[in-house]
């Protein structure tokens, strides 16, 4: 089992409130990366889901659960997918399909992990800011 798939405890519990907090910030950040590499303004979330996921993962604990098309959040017992309504995600068949062999891939987890140090400084600027947003 690798450490994707352990359920990580929450910094802060999660709501609807929360979660919209968190989607607004999550793109704004997205939007910033965007043109950190000169490329368009997004319309939304789509692409995103590695850093959504490590980002709601960080913040509101549970589990990534995911497959090579897609990965998402099971907190509390609910799946939870700051991606949700992405041009992406709607266009999939099985977007909440989960593969635990797929975390297990040495790529996989390369990728994952590249993307943490950008996702902890997200998370540490969204905690500071927590009832701002």
């Amino acid at each position: 089992m690798t450490d994707w798939m352990l359920e990580r405890e929450a910094r802060l519990a999660y709501s609807y409130e929360r979660f919209a907090q968190s989607k607004v910030f999550v793109y704004g950040k997205w939007c910033e990366q965007a043109a950190e590499r000169g490329i368009m303004r997004p319309d939304d979330l789509s692409g995103a889901c590695k850093f959504g996921s490590l980002f709601m993962n960080q913040v509101f604990g549970g589990y990534i659960r995911g497959h090579y098309q897609h990965q998402y959040n099971h907190i509390g017992g609910r799946i939870v997918d700051l991606s949700h309504d992405a041009q992406d995600v709607g266009r999939m068949d099985n977007p909440y399909l989960h593969e635990p062999d797929y975390f297990a891939i040495p790529e996989k987890n390369a990728a994952l992990s590249r993307c943490l140090p950008r996702v902890a400084d997200w998370v540490s600027e969204f905690m500071a800011g927590v009832g701002s947003y």
